[in-house]
């Protein structure tokens, strides 16, 4: 069984325990214990939700997460145990009363089946503190389509505990699966989640508190079922009955993980800070996280996984111009008309090539919209500096909005007043071009990084067509406005190139198993298995820039000698 610690003081680590006769060897790689939150694998929010537009976090919760109430201590009721204290105080911040901690994982660890273990202790949440660790996919999809995983939580409404025989929220915890379910759209859940944990039986009664003693809660995930257990004083249990089916696409998808302990909101009988009667400050201690290899299966992937697109063009929808990478209707990206009440198909002829995005709006005062939404999520990073340019043949008349969205729900609008010239484009009903600043298309919140709305058009609400009328859209193109390097010729069995100006690809072509190590300007240390593909290996490490210097090493299998081979270490100048 293989597993890796997310440690809290160290970078993230390897250890091979023995899994079978044929392996028969096991490997520590050294102390866990550091002295401060390790960056490299966790990242501290610092918000209240206002600020990636979704205030109290979708929960309506009551806290600013910050990260001055994160620190590594020792535990207080465990001697010899270092652990990640999050500890929730009476503290105002803007708005907020309350104060607590959260870090995950997004963007720098993914995991995706095996074994997920987080050995943990809560402390009293009688009404309003809420201790979780949870798991989000990384599907370019908002939730809940990308999926939701909570290993663990408590603090639930008295009336979620009612059917346990629960005598406290402090001997009562439980787990839950949220998945977008099309039986779930009904009135009042317009988001169609569906969770695993509606009337059914998913937590653990302990016959002692567990406020302020340590509990182990895993995961046991494949492609086909998850079992959720605790185990408390050395017996594992299952929370639920039966090992849960995978019924989604969602949850066979690498996700990242979190850890937090919230304060009110929806989950807890705490909708207003009057109703918390937790003692403050109250701490959540997290020993570990570990993920093993289980059966064969189980994958942890480091780094930012959306590989940034080569600066240079990007094609959105265009059939002509030459680009260094381009989106396909049907095959990577979808166009969506999003009110047919209002609008339906055009027939505009091509601005260029034989496609083109051609509507017909017939419901003068409704609205209109649509776009071309990426399959994936897509880094346009290197864009930033950049525009987005466009063909649209629309009445002069007629005000609209042109706009782009991230996968974390984040959007923003250009207006393109009527009878104006708004970057560039003329208004005279014919085809014309507009080139709007990548800065100003992305706003202040939007992700260049994290794209899925890659164009999107909207009727302007203050100024709704009067008439009916034709429009169409076409040669859609992102134009970073500069090149990246070529890629190194490989000189041997092992080599370097860079894909971009913030990602460095190691590679090896040796037909075995290969690991790379690496540094950023003599940082932690990185050590990742690679991805084999047919005889070669590769592994890409993003969020760099240029004049980064990336010190790297590899250890592969030689297949002809039959043993590993670790290479001289180098270094490489991000350019």
């Amino acid at each position: 069984m293989r597993r890796t610690v997310l440690a809290w003081g160290s970078s993230v680590r390897r250890i091979i325990a023995q899994t079978s006769a044929s392996q028969g060897f096991a490997k520590d790689q050294g102390p866990l214990n550091g002295t401060s939150l390790n960056t490299g694998v966790w990242t501290a929010s610092d918000g209240n939700g206002c600020q990636i537009n979704l205030c109290g976090y979708g929960n309506a919760e009551l806290q600013y997460y910050s990260p001055n109430n994160l620190s590594i201590v020792n535990v207080p009721f465990e001697s010899g145990t270092r652990a990640l204290a999050i500890r929730a105080r009476s503290q105002t911040v803007g708005s907020k009363v309350f104060t607590s901690g959260k870090v995950d994982t997004k963007g720098k660890v993914q995991v995706q089946y095996g074994m997920i273990e987080v050995r943990m202790a809560t402390p009293n949440v009688a009404t309003g503190l809420w201790p979780a660790a949870w798991m989000l996919g990384v599907s370019p999809q908002t939730w809940p389509r990308n999926g939701e995983i909570d290993i663990m939580e408590m603090g639930h409404k008295a009336s979620s505990r009612a059917a346990s025989g629960a005598p406290s929220a402090n001997h009562f915890t439980g787990s839950n699966v949220i998945t977008y379910q099309q039986a779930a759209c009904v009135p009042g859940n317009e988001s169609c989640a569906a969770s695993t944990a509606w009337q059914t039986r998913n937590w653990y009664i302990p016959s002692t508190s567990l406020a302020n003693r340590f509990v182990t809660y895993r995961l046991y995930w494949d492609e086909s079922q998850m079992r959720f257990t605790t185990v408390d004083n050395g017996v594992e249990r299952n929370m639920y009955d039966a090992p849960l089916p995978v019924n989604s696409t969602a949850l066979q998808a690498p996700f990242y993980l979190l850890l937090n302990l919230a304060v009110g909101g929806n989950f807890t009988d705490a909708a207003h800070p009057g109703q918390v009667t937790a003692p403050l400050p109250g701490t959540m201690y997290v020993d570990y996280v570990r993920v093993y290899q289980m059966d064969g299966k189980g994958q942890v992937k480091l780094g930012n996984q959306t590989v940034p697109e080569v600066a240079g063009k990007f094609g959105v929808f265009t059939d002509s111009t030459a680009v260094n990478s381009k989106l396909v209707a049907g095959t990577s990206s979808d166009i969506f008309l999003w009110n047919g009440a209002s609008t339906g198909a055009g027939n505009t002829a091509p601005y260029e090539g034989s496609n083109v995005i051609a509507w017909n709006y017939t419901a003068p005062g409704q609205w209109f919209g649509g776009g071309v939404q990426a399959r994936q999520a897509r880094d346009l990073s290197n864009y930033r500096n950049g525009t987005l340019r466009f063909r649209i043949k629309i009445p002069a008349n007629v005000s609209f909005n042109i706009g782009v969205g991230d996968t974390y729900t984040n959007q923003n609008w250009v207006n393109f007043p009527a009878n104006t010239t708004t970057h560039g484009l003329v208004r005279n009903g014919e085809w014309a071009q507009a080139s709007i600043p990548v800065s100003t298309l992305l706003g202040s919140k939007v992700a260049a990084q994290s794209l899925l709305d890659m164009f999107m058009i909207s009727s302007d609400s203050n100024r709704l067509p009067a008439s009916s009328f034709q429009f169409a859209i076409d040669d859609i193109v992102w134009d970073a406005g500069t090149t990246t390097p070529p890629p190194t010729t490989p000189t041997g069995p092992t080599w370097v190139n860079q894909p971009s100006s913030t990602t460095l690809q190691f590679n090896t072509n040796t037909g075995s198993w290969a690991d790379v190590h690496y540094t950023v300007n003599n940082g932690a240390q990185q050590n990742v298995r690679m991805r084999l593909d047919g005889s070669t290996n590769t592994y890409i490490a993003g969020g760099l820039k240029i004049g980064d210097v990336v010190r790297y090493n590899f250890t592969y299998w030689d297949t002809a000698r039959n043993y590993a081979v670790d290479t001289a270490w180098q270094s490489y100048t991000m350019k």
